[in-house]
């Protein structure tokens, strides 16, 4: 009876130490190399899916809206690991255009350090520093990108950090009217570049093996029906506001969150 129960105990303890290698091994002294971390950013409306030109779309404000355009810039990307260990994105590689019209909806971060990341920051728009570098300071592609997607005035009057366009009616607004919201720095002394950081609800893993997709949600409807409301009845086109446009880059700011992460052995999600 002694020995078997030796035997039970001895056992016991060798599944015991099985179970913590294999924790081990997939710990975070074990995330070792680099590889690449993708955003994909999921465009939609208080909830709904944001078909452009296809779907009406009713804000709090009481007004209803057919999108045709949706169009923003996002850049100098930072990864937080769950030691609050910050991996800055070399800021030159740090600027893209999304837009749901040109399905272009994906920004693949390449090179990332193995890690356990928690959080990511980034910006709407262009910051001062990279704006005052001049046109030939700029990355090329994504200068280029940005003039095929509408997404400059000119370069001396800058980015469109944010281009939301279409029609809308209200209660006031009978027949379908255009609006153009136009957002973006003007010169120095209207800066309406803003910094957006949010927390993963599931810690994205990078290492030699393994590349995660962090989707993005993101609500158009934030533009006009957030902290700020913005009534298109009252101004339907809002470029060059010095009021409205921090506004609006405020409400902008808030339209991020992290819906989920894929953890994948450099697959495709």
């Amino acid at each position: 009876m002694i020995t078997k129960h030796i035997k039970l105990v001895l056992l016991t303890a060798l599944i015991s130490l099985s179970a913590c290698s294999s924790d081990d091994d997939n710990s975070a002294d074990n995330l070792t190399g680099t590889n690449d971390l993708t955003l994909e950013f999921d465009n939609g409306f208080n909830g709904d899916d944001l078909l452009l030109g296809a779907s009406t779309f009713t804000n709090s404000n009481g007004e209803v809206l057919t999108i045709n355009r949706f169009n923003y810039l996002v850049s100098n990307f930072v990864l937080i690991d769950k030691e609050g260990n910050e991996y800055v994105y070399p800021k030159d590689d740090s600027y893209f255009v999304i837009s749901e019209e040109n399905d272009l909806t994906e920004v693949k971060l390449t090179n990332i350090p193995a890690g356990e990341y928690v959080s990511v920051r980034f910006g709407l728009g262009v910051d001062q520093e990279k704006y005052q570098q001049g046109a030939e300071g700029q990355n090329d592609v994504f200068l280029k990108t940005a003039e095929d997607n509408e997404m400059m005035w000119s370069w001396q009057a800058g980015y469109k950090f944010l281009n939301f366009e279409g029609s809308f009616t209200s209660a006031t607004v009978t027949e379908a009217t255009n609006f153009q919201i136009h957002m973006g720095s003007h010169g120095t002394a209207l800066d309406n570049y803003r910094e957006v950081e949010i927390t993963m609800p599931t810690t994205a893993l990078v290492s030699a093996t393994l590349s995660p997709v962090v989707h993005l949600a993101v609500d158009a409807n934030k533009i006009l029906d957030g902290e700020h409301k913005i009534i298109l009845s009252e101004a339907p086109v809002v470029m060059v506001d010095a009021v409205k446009s921090p506004q609006i880059a405020e409400n902008a700011s808030q339209m991020f969150r992290v819906d989920h992460v894929h953890n994948g052995e450099n697959i495709d999600h």
